[in-house]
């Protein structure tokens, strides 16, 4: 095993990484001969068949199976969910709502599910589709129509975000901790157990960061009652988001988040270790990765921590980083004699990295571009935590029957590791697992009030509503249950040799123009190379006028402090006076150049 440093050295180095050197290792990781391969894919196949049997698919399932990213009608309901946790005014949101319902084939579902809850959303929508078409209507609809009319968008907006909360409402398993417990007993006498996540994104002020604080607290200490198993694994466990503790949780405030931060989650753990509970830290973007890692090993170094389990860090497969964590997490848990777990996910912040990444023109990506990818690096990581299961709980988030039968095969007998499923996905597939291969499974439940389920929902709908997506594909009859679970790693050889990529961000907008450039302030590497180039211009005392066609600067003369230090006096500048101004403009000159020229001249200045 590297130095903990070291691992620390690759995991930034990664962070960018060229994605087919990446994966062509991660393929090795995953050691998986092509027996094994075949097999997994034969198992994970019958699976599907057997929920595809099932009377009670799950909601999500079926909801995605009639509206997913595949139709226009599936793609404009995302967009409005979406959209709607961001519509500032009334106005904008009948605007929007009206573009997104109107003109599409929503009667083409009516009656196509097996659930009546996505039935009477269909009907729903014709409704409030026609309401908002002036187009001529069929006779059926028109006494409705006049009816609504009269009444108003804003009751259909209220009507639409309504229905969005009732669907919200299937996927949270409580408002409060004690409701959640409570409607959870059920699944408990099932053989699951449980971990919470407080709804919520994270917090804008210190106000917020300390009424999160005290909802993780209050959560802990309930918990804490129905903590009474002395094998930690069996307990109920919470996860946390270190976003939710502290408003400012930048690299560029790193002293503040391990020092004021850092007090709030030490409370937090300590409180879980004495309720002998699991608490996992959640992933979050990208640009959060190596604080987290800081906030981590501080957090985990507590010696009070000693003999406890409970320690649980969330790791995202997406992530070209991946797989270094895990090793740089197995390397602390060695140093500081620990034993933690790990759940590894998918991820949840594609489309918020990638669209980030383009508008900041950063080299590279730091997550996979492709689905296939993603799954290989999951395969890769899983192997990894499997063979550090000396120190560390492998924790396996995933609706993915190719995955989970993929962890069955490289797991041992009698291998300690847990599955874990959302509340509202999934049921059917852990359900008919359990049934076949003796397994643990928690299910990670979220908790909050209707104002805060509509982001977590989003999410999820963003998550497996694509056409690649398992969930999105599992109860479709016209999709053969192999192709559903189809290898990774051969879909992978397939996109590699037709050699189609993202386009990189510096390259958007070629032919034309190269990507502005952007700097990754939240990249240690980054940091020290701008710093590096800075360093001969530490001492530097800048002396700037303007620059005009006759004589020179004749404006008020003014010392330029640095605002970050009032003590640095980074220069002085000669301003231009208005005479210097009418001087200029009386002087100047046409530029006499081809265009041609001109044009080359100033995407040099731009370059």
């Amino acid at each position: 095993m590297k130095h903990i440093s070291e691992i620390r050295t690759r995991i930034r180095d990664l962070h960018l990484t060229d994605e087919v050197e990446l994966v062509t290792q991660l393929i090795k990781i995953a050691n998986l001969s092509k027996k094994d391969r075949i097999e997994i894919v034969e198992n994970a196949a019958f699976l599907v068949e057997k929920i595809r049997s099932d009377k009670n698919p799950g909601l999500m399932e079926v909801f995605l199976a009639e509206y997913g990213l595949s139709n226009s009608e599936g793609i404009a309901l995302m967009c409005l969910a979406e959209a709607l946790l961001r519509v500032p005014d009334a106005y904008t949101m009948d605007e929007l709502i009206e573009d997104k319902l109107t003109d599409k084939k929503w009667s083409q579902h009516i009656g196509n599910s097996s659930s009546s809850l996505v039935n009477a959303s269909t009907w729903a929508l014709i409704l409030t589709g026609k309401v908002l078409d002036e187009t001529k209507e069929s006779k059926i609809h028109s006494a409705m129509h006049r009816l609504i009319k009269r009444v108003g968008e804003p009751v259909i907006r209220q009507a639409v975000k309504a229905a969005m909360k009732e669907m919200g409402n299937q996927f949270v398993l409580g408002e409060t901790i004690e409701k959640a417990v409570k409607r959870g007993q059920k699944y408990q006498k099932s053989d699951y157990t449980y971990s919470y996540d407080m709804l919520g994104e994270a917090a804008i002020t210190d106000n917020d960061a300390i009424k999160f604080t005290k909802a993780y607290a209050d959560t802990i200490s309930y918990l804490a009652k129905h903590s009474k198993d002395s094998d930690v694994r069996n307990n109920p466990g919470i996860s946390i988001k270190l976003s939710a503790l502290f408003p400012r949780y930048e690299l560029i405030h790193k002293s503040a988040v391990l020092e004021t931060m850092g007090k709030r989650l030490s409370n937090l753990i300590l409180m879980a270790r004495n309720a002998n509970m699991g608490l996992n830290i959640d992933a979050e973007e990208a640009d959060r990765l190596d604080l987290s890692l800081d906030v981590i090993e501080q957090a985990l170094s507590d010696p009070r921590l000693k003999g406890w389990d409970g320690f649980g860090v969330v790791v995202q497969a997406y992530g070209k980083r991946a797989i270094a964590v895990i090793d740089w997490l197995h390397a602390l848990s060695e140093k500081l004699d620990r034993k933690i777990m790990i759940r590894l996910v998918k991820g949840a912040y594609w489309d918020t990295e990638i669209k980030r990444t383009q508008t900041d023109a950063f080299d590279n990506y730091p997550v996979f571009t492709k689905k296939c990818a993603t799954d290989i690096s999951y395969l890769a990581c899983a192997r990894r935590l499997l063979d550090f299961s000396d120190r560390i709980y492998p924790q396996f988030a995933t609706h993915n029957a190719h995955s989970i039968h993929a962890v069955l095969r490289m797991s041992k007998p009698n291998q300690n590791f847990e599955f874990q499923r959302l509340h509202g996905m999934g049921g059917a597939l852990y359900d008919h697992t359990i049934a076949l291969s003796k397994i643990r499974c928690r299910i990670y439940a979220p908790v909050g009030i209707h104002d805060d389920l509509l982001a977590y929902l989003v999410r999820r709908l963003l998550e497996n509503g694509a056409n690649s997506s398992f969930v999105n594909k599992i109860l479709d009859k016209n999709v053969p249950s192999e192709e559903v679970v189809f290898d990774p790693i051969i879909d992978w050889n397939i996109i590699s040799k037709k050699n189609k990529w993202l386009t990189k961000p510096a390259d958007l907008y070629q032919p034309e123009r190269k990507n502005s450039l952007g700097f990754d302030i939240t990249s240690v590497n980054e940091l020290e190379r701008i710093n590096l180039a800075r360093n001969d211009f530490a001492q530097k005392k800048w002396v700037v006028s303007s620059h005009l066609a006759s004589g020179t600067a004749t404006g008020v003369f003014q010392t330029i402090i640095n605002p970050a230090d009032i003590n640095d006096t980074v220069g002085t500048v000669i301003n231009a006076s208005e005479n210097d101004v009418i001087c200029a403009i009386e002087n100047a000159m046409p530029w006499i150049i081809p265009h041609d020229q001109r044009a080359e001249i100033l995407n040099k200045v731009a370059d």
